[in-house]
Order: structure tokens, then sequence, then C-alpha cells
């Protein structure tokens, strides 16, 4: 996060966006807590994956982008293991 340029609290506010984002894209129904928690997680996996494609997002965009792709992901996980059906 730190590497990204951004800090922990708006790594959360940021997180938090992403992952209500996420959770109106993926038609879920979610609390606040695991939007943000699914943004965070979400921007870390997709950062991660993304780099090792060679594609670095930074700053805040960056960041709310990775955070909604990862949260996205990690909705689509969890339905599959679930078996639920996609909304998509």
């Amino acid at each position: 996060m730190e590497d990204a340029g951004v800090g922990w609290i708006a790594a959360i506010i940021i997180g938090g966006i992403a992952g209500w984002l996420a959770e109106q894209f993926m038609k879920s129904n979610m609390g606040m807590l695991m939007n943000i928690l699914l943004g965070i997680v979400g921007a870390a996996i997709a950062s991660a994956l993304l780099s090792v494609f060679g594609i670095v997002l930074g700053g805040w965009i960056g960041y709310l982008i990775a955070g909604f792709i990862g949260a996205c992901l990690l909705i689509w996980i969890v339905r599959m293991l679930r078996g639920e059906r996609a909304a998509i």
C-alpha cells in the first residue's frame, strides 16, 4: 500500500469504495466491513496478479481499480465455493 503512494487510512477508504463498487457490480449483498475487507484484500491480490504480467497501477486511482478487480474476483470465488449462480 505504501508503494502505491496510499496511506493506511486512505487505503481503508478506497478499499471500502472499491468493495462497495464490486458489491454493486456483482449484485451481492454484504455489509460495510466486508466491503472494506474485500476492497483492501482484493487490491493486494489484484496488484500482485497484475505485477506478474508487468502491469503496475499506482496512486489512489490504481488502488481503486485494483481493489475493484480483486474484490470482484473474491466475490466470484466465494460464489463458486458456495455453489451459487453468477448474477452477471
